[in-house]
C-alpha cells in the first residue's frame, strides 16, 4: 500500500493500493493529493484503514487478475473497498460486483471526482480538519521517491491497435495545457525532483487534439507539443526522460536536444514488431524499415542515444518467416533495453477475431528466442560502456554501497549502477563513476574524484 502519513486521531484514513503502470501511479497520486487536502490520512495498511482505495489495471490477463487477487485481499482484510482504474468499467466493473457483493464502489479510470465522491459517501471528511493549517506540499502526495517524479503529459489515445483496449478504457487524446504541465514540473523540481519521467499513452501526440495551441508559462508563449515542451522542460536543469514515444517523423526533432544535453539520450518507443504483415494485422504506424533508418539517423546525431522497446511475440497469423523478420530487426537495430510479451487476448480487443491464432507453446518458444538474441546485443552494448565515465543518479543506498542509475537507465524497468563501499552517499546525489565491469542488465562502477 502507499506511503505513511502523520497519525491523526480526528482524521479520517485511507489506504491505498495503487497497480498498474506509472500512468496509473499519477491517477493515485492525483486521488490521494485531493484526499490530504480535505483532511484525510493515508496509512499504509489494512488494519489502520477506514477505507482501501485500489487503482486497477486492465491491460492483459495476468494484470486483470493481480487487479481481481487485491480487490480479493482488501476486502477479506478491511471489507471497505473502493475500486478504480481500468477494470473500473464494463464487464470487468461487473465482474469484481459479482464476486466481491459487498464492495463500496467501483469507478472507471481518470475519474477522480467519482472516487473521492465515493470516499466522502462512505466516510465524511473530518470536520476538525482545518485547511489553512493541515497544509499539502506544493507538489501534491507523491507515491514515488523524493528525487523523480512522473510527468502526465496527456490522457488517452487515438490509435486503434488491434491488440489494445486502451482508447476503450481511457478515451481518446486529450491533452493538458503546457503551462499547467511546466507549472507542475516547477514545482517538483522546487521540491528536490531531480529527475522528471514524462509520460502519456502516446507522448508524441502531444497536442495533435488542441492543434498544438499556445499556452503562456512565465510570461512567455509556448505551444501545447513535444517539441516545445522538451525545450522548456530541458532548462530546468534536471534529468528529463521521454516514455511511450510512437515513432513519427517530428520525434527526429528531439534528438539535437539530447545531443546538447538539454534532454536525457533516451528514448521508450513501443516498435512492438518489425514484419510489415504483423504491423499491418496490429495497426501500428511505421514501418520497419523506416524505424532502421531512423535509428541510424537519430544515433548519427546523438551517438550515446539509449532505445528501450517492446515487442509482441505470437501475434495471431505470425510465422516463422514473420518472427524471423523480427529477429534480423533486432540484429540490425542493436537496442539497448527491450522487453519481450507473449500476445495475449485481451477482452474486447479485435486481434480477438483474427485467424491463424499461434499455440501457447510456440509463443513461449519464440518469447525464449527473441530473448537469447536481445541479451546478447545489450550484454555487447553494454560491455561497451566498460571503461567509460557515467554521470549516475543514486536511488538507494544499502550496506554494500550505492545502487544508481545512469542516464540509459529509467527506474524499475532498466538496470542499475552498483557503487560498492559508497555508503555516503544518499537517494537523489548526483556522482561521476567509471565503469569497471558489466553484464546484460547492470553496470558497476567506481565514483571518480
Amino acid at each position: 500500500m502507499s506511503q505513511v502519513s502523520k497519525d491523526s486521531s480526528s482524521a479520517k484514513r485511507v489506504g491505498m493500493v495503487s497497480l498498474g503502470c506509472p500512468k496509473a501511479l499519477v491517477d493515485s497520486e492525483r486521488i490521494l493529493t485531493q484526499l490530504k487536502l480535505e483532511g484525510y490520512d493515508v496509512v499504509p495498511t489494512y488494519q489502520d484503514a477506514d477505507v482501501v482505495v485500489i487503482n486497477t489495471c486492465g491491460f492483459i490477463d495476468s494484470a486483470k487478475q493481480e487487479s481481481l487477487d487485491a480487490i480479493s485481499e482488501a476486502m477479506k482484510e478491511n471489507g471497505k473497498v473502493i475500486v478504480t482504474g481500468c477494470m473500473g468499467k464494463g464487464k470487468d466493473a461487473d465482474t469484481i460486483k459479482q464476486r466481491n457483493p459487498g464492495i463500496l464502489a467501483v469507478t472507471g479510470p481518470q475519474a477522480y471526482e467519482d472516487v473521492v465522491g465515493a470516499v466522502h459517501a462512505w466516510l465524511p471528511p473530518s470536520k476538525d480538519h482545518n485547511p489553512h493549517t493541515d497544509l499539502i506540499p506544493p507538489q501534491g502526495v507523491k507515491l514515488t521517491p523524493r528525487h523523480y517524479s512522473y510527468l502526465k503529459i496527456s490522457e488517452g489515445c487515438n490509435h486503434k491497435c488491434t491488440f489494445c483496449i486502451i482508447p476503450d478504457m481511457r478515451g481518446k487524446l486529450v491533452s493538458r495545457d503546457a503551462g499547467s504541465v511546466l507549472d507542475e514540473a516547477e514545482r517538483l523540481v522546487a521540491a528536490g525532483t531531480k529527475e522528471l519521467l514524462v509520460i502519456s499513452q502516446d507522448t508524441s501526440a502531444y497536442g495533435v487534439d488542441v492543434k498544438y495551441k499556445t499556452s503562456f508559462w512565465q510570461g512567455r508563449p509556448v505551444k501545447t507539443r513535444m517539441l516545445e515542451l522538451c525545450e522548456a522542460l530541458g532548462d530546468m536543469g534536471i534529468w528529463v526522460r521521454l516514455h511511450y514515444v510512437y515513432p513519427y517523423p517530428h520525434v527526429d526533432d528531439v534528438i539535437p536536444l539530447m545531443a546538447a544535453g538539454k534532454i536525457v539520450p533516451y528514448l521508450d518507443i513501443p516498435f512492438q514488431h518489425a514484419s510489415p504483415k504483423i504491423l499491418k494485422a496490429m495497426k501500428r504506424p511505421a514501418a520497419a524499415e523506416n524505424n532502421l533508418e531512423r535509428i541510424k539517423a537519430w544515433r548519427a546525431i546523438c551517438p550515446e542515444l539509449t532505445i528501450r522497446s517492446t515487442f509482441i511475440v505470437g501475434f495471431p497469423g505470425e510465422t516463422e518467416e514473420d518472427f524471423q523478420i523480427l529477429l534480423d530487426f533486432l540484429e540490425e537495430a542493436q537496442l539497448d533495453r527491450v522487453g519481450c510479451f507473449t500476445y495475449s487476448a485481451v477482452d474486447g480487443a479485435q486481434a480477438n477475431a483474427l485467424a491463424d491464432p499461434v499455440p501457447e507453446e510456440l509463443k513461449l518458444e519464440r518469447q525464449q528466442r527473441f530473448m537469447e538474441v536481445q541479451a546478447r546485443i545489450s550484454a555487447a552494448r553494454l560491455q561497451a560502456k566498460v571503461g567509460t565515465i557515467q554521470q549516475v543518479l543514486v536511488d538507494e543506498v544499502t550496506p554494500e554501497g550505492a545502487v544508481a542509475r545512469s542516464q540509459a537507465d529509467a527506474p524499475e524497468i532498466d538496470g542499475c549502477v552498483f557503487i560498492d563501499g559508497a555508503r555516503h552517499l544518499k537517494p537523489g546525489d548526483f556522482v561521476t563513476v567509471e565503469i569497471e565491469e558489466a553484464d546484460e542488465y547492470d553496470m558497476w562502477g567506481h565514483i571518480v574524484s
